[in-house]
């Protein structure tokens, strides 16, 4: 965890990378390597190893169990693509959505496959629809045909045998939606196969099966195809637009490098006109919140609409954070505390901070020379109504989807609770309540752990609970077809 040992760790590895097949690799070994390496990180600092309820009790029954059930599975890894999916099944596996296992060098992307049949899925009111077929591919379903079968596996048997964990987490809705792209497409994964030769889809009333043909992989038509089935934010995330005379509030990313400078400063300027409007849309579909300052930048432009004195009193209590007292949880927190005394901005503005941060280290010795396994700390306390008066005077329409996670569902907490907000689109991502990430470099130097080093066991919103918009205000129709999605949301106004 050692930030100056993980820069030299990157350096090794582009070394390693660029020496390409001069350097053979046992990707076998690796695997191995790193599955056993998480296992010993996460059982040594993971607080839901020691913190009872029913939070921790996943990642108690996968931790062992997870390890040999992967470890069992390392034969079949012979590259650098079946490597990351054997790391990525472990980390899902514990269905935390904090927890997870990343390449280190860039990996295969959203639009990637080494084989394909000409059509891809989406999931859709409960079902794998066709949401894309390739122009000039003929006898295959058509748009909008719900997949039954292929062979002797139902739609639901394959995706959990091609899609859960190796793509995402199909216990939850959002991992749903972004894994159904890759349903039938072969992601050079080994341990899922390749495309399926014979499926039987709904086409209407009828059951009729298609002979799924391998299809010549290009880019463009992969990328074509993925955006036609999943919705993605513009090229610029952060932005402010009128569409039917109401304010449209776009916050698709909450990285810093969005732009926020600006974004801010163009929501300051135009506050009065959004705050007199009949009518606002905040945007925060596809909304990225895995970023550090992800929750301030919501709260920040929750302030800038309706000014902390609104805001301040209806903020969700922040209660009790329990931490794992590990030296190694402890290092974590001193390194940040270096991090933050070597700057000298840091260190004039946010003084308050970093005596919080040397308490807390002091927490920690005390409790690890005690020989305890964990200790509390009390968060901010409620702050009382202050009276002031609600300065927005219209509706205002929160627009989400399963792209919208972390630090979005944070500025949700927030958002929600503000008078005549409504959360409208689709289910959201969850949110694990083991927060505030540790990453670490595993030996190989081809993967990245990271795991929520806290619990905030407290948390109003519960363990991977999501946000699911009420009845009425789920949109059901093509998310990528924004000219519907616009006219849908114009609806929620009259």
């Amino acid at each position: 965890m050692n930030r100056t040992i993980a820069a030299a760790s990157a350096a090794v590895l582009s070394l390693t990378l660029a020496a390409g097949a001069a350097v053979a690799q046992d990707f076998r070994a690796l695997a191995q390597q790193d599955l056993q390496a998480a296992h010993d990180a996460l059982a040594a600092n993971h607080p839901a190893a020691v913190v009872p309820g029913a939070a921790g009790d996943g990642f108690r029954a996968w931790i062992d169990a997870g390890l040999q059930d992967a470890q069992g599975r390392a034969g079949r890894v012979n590259s650098g693509d079946s490597h990351a999916y054997l790391m990525r099944y472990y980390a899902n596996g514990f269905r935390d959505s904090n927890i997870a296992i990343r390449p280190t060098y860039e990996g295969l992307g959203p639009y990637f496959a080494i084989g394909w049949p000409g059509l891809t899925t989406a999931w859709r009111n409960g079902e794998y629809v066709v949401s894309y077929v390739k122009p000039g591919v003929r006898n295959l379903p058509p748009v909008g045909a719900a997949l039954v079968s292929c062979g002797d596996k139902s739609a639901a048997d394959l995706a959990a045998d091609r899609l859960d964990r190796w793509e995402g987490d199909l216990t939850t809705e959002a991992g749903k939606v972004r894994t159904a792209p890759y349903l039938l497409w072969n992601r050079n994964n080994p341990f899922a196969g390749g495309v399926p030769s014979l499926c039987t889809f709904k086409v209407g009333r009828r059951d009729r099966e298609f002979q799924m043909q391998p299809q010549p992989v290009d880019a463009a038509s992969l990328e074509a195809a993925y955006r036609a089935t999943v919705y993605m934010p513009p090229a610029n995330p952060l932005s402010v637009e009128t569409v039917d005379g109401r304010p449209w509030i776009h916050v698709h990313s909450f990285a810093d490098s969005a732009g926020w400078d600006a974004f801010n400063a163009a929501i300051e300027a135009q506050a009065p006109a959004i705050r007199a409007a009949q009518g606002v849309v905040i945007d925060l579909r596809g909304a990225n919140g895995a970023a550090t300052n992800a929750t301030a930048r919501g709260y920040g432009l929750a302030n800038r609409i309706w000014t902390p004195e609104f805001t301040v009193s209806r903020q969700p209590e922040a209660g009790s954070i329990t931490y794992r007292a590990t030296p190694g949880n402890r290092q974590w927190y001193a390194e940040a505390l270096g991090r933050m005394q070597a700057d000298p901005r840091f260190v004039q503005e946010s003084g308050a901070v970093i005596e919080q941060t040397q308490a807390l280290i002091a927490a920690f010795d005390s409790a690890i020379a005690a020989g305890q396994q964990t200790f509390t700390m009390p968060g901010r306390p409620s702050v009382p109504d202050t009276g002031a008066a609600n300065p927005v005077a219209g509706k205002v329409v929160v627009l989400v989807d399963g792209g919208c996670s972390g630090g979005c569902l944070d500025t949700l907490d927030l958002l929600t609770r503000l008078p005549n907000v409504r959360l409208a689109g689709s289910t959201t991502a969850e949110d694990s309540i083991f927060i505030e990430p540790t990453v670490m470099r595993l030996p190989s130097n081809y993967a990245e752990l990271s795991y929520g080093h806290k619990a905030w066991t407290t948390r109003t919103r519960g363990n991977d609970a999501p946000y699911v918009p009420a009845q009425g205000l789920a949109y059901t129709g093509n998310p990528t077809d924004e000219t519907a999605v616009r006219a849908w949301v114009g609806t929620l106004f009259q």
